[in-house]
């Protein structure tokens, strides 16, 4: 049900590119605006990033398999970094219509019609990222994140050039529509910029925020006060699955039922603390010295 509910998302995210490319087009054509143009061109990417974001939500609720024994949720991270590879790629374009404009600028017909149309548009994006914002937060899925943002950015883009074109309309100075373009081809560039930073630290199994290492912790420390020890606490992220592991330490005469049943207890309390999580534990004796040479990542082999 949650992978149903974040693809209906995606095919709204659809529609309402759809929709915003219909009429921002056509105040563009209306205009003649470069800034107009500039908002026409980011709803194409709001489709393409959309069409991507479905396909990658679709392929990480997919189950694991033999080939994928961690699941697919990773394939989120191929949906945000398209997408932020997307957006550069739109400010690219309006970099390139807006230039020329700067050494030749033109004047813009029929402003406040054209305006009318990527206005409406606007409304349409704005609405629908906070939702998908919210949704996207709360399900932690970084698909839904990136296009919420990305239609935040759409609808700041149209907001930069209302302001420009109306300017234009105001003082006649053409000028400041390719002016406009670029200031918008700019932030659309921040943007992209904070998308693709988002996608590499997920693609390098960038820890857990601290706020959920805190719940682990909140979990485990009523089982210290047991005289049970715990180290060797990693974790790391993979779209919206939480990946938690951590060696258990407990006496050397426990039985091995005893502790298998300790550990289980401990990885339940987590996944209910913290949804969507695979907790990994391992149990070792406090009396045996190498219980503590166990803990970094690559440790060196026990010489006989």
């Amino acid at each position: 049900m949650k992978q149903t509910s974040l693809r209906l998302y995606m095919f709204l995210s659809i529609a309402a590119a759809l929709a915003t490319m219909a009429v921002k087009f056509i105040g563009y054509f209306l205009t003649g605006s470069v800034g107009l143009f500039s908002d026409a061109a980011e709803s194409v990417v709001n489709l393409v990033a959309a069409l991507v974001g479905l396909w990658a939500l679709t392929l990480a609720a997919r189950p694991a398999d033999e080939d994928h024994a961690y699941g697919h949720t990773k394939s989120e991270y191929f949906s945000s970094g398209v997408e932020g590879a997307l957006i550069l790629v739109a400010a690219l374009i309006i970099a390139i219509e807006s230039v020329p404009r700067l050494f030749h600028p033109e004047p813009i017909d029929q402003p406040f019609l054209g305006l009318g149309f990527s206005v409406f548009g606007a409304i349409i994006n704005g609405v629908l990222a906070w939702f998908m914002l919210q949704a996207g937060r709360r399900q932690r899925s970084i698909t839904l994140e990136a296009d919420a943002h990305h239609l935040f950015a759409d609808v700041i883009t149209t907001v930069g050039v209302l302001v420009g074109v109306l300017l234009v309309a105001i003082t006649r100075w053409y000028i400041l529509d390719p002016i406009v373009a670029l200031l918008v081809a700019i932030n659309i560039i921040w943007t992209g910029t904070k998308l693709l930073r988002q996608t590499g630290l997920g693609l390098l199994d960038t820890a857990l925020p601290k706020e959920d290492i805190d719940i682990v912790n909140s979990v485990i420390e009523p089982y210290r006060q047991q005289g049970i020890d715990f180290h060797a606490l990693r974790s790391r992220m993979a779209g919206r699955r939480r990946f938690v592991s951590f060696h258990v330490i407990v006496p050397g005469d426990w039985t091995v039922q005893r502790g298998h049943s300790i550990c289980e207890e401990i990885e339940l309390a987590i996944r209910k603390a913290l949804p969507d999580s695979t907790v990994f534990t391992h149990l070792e004796p406090r009396e045996d010295p190498v219980t503590f040479q166990d803990m970094e990542l690559d440790r060196a082999p026990i010489e006989s």
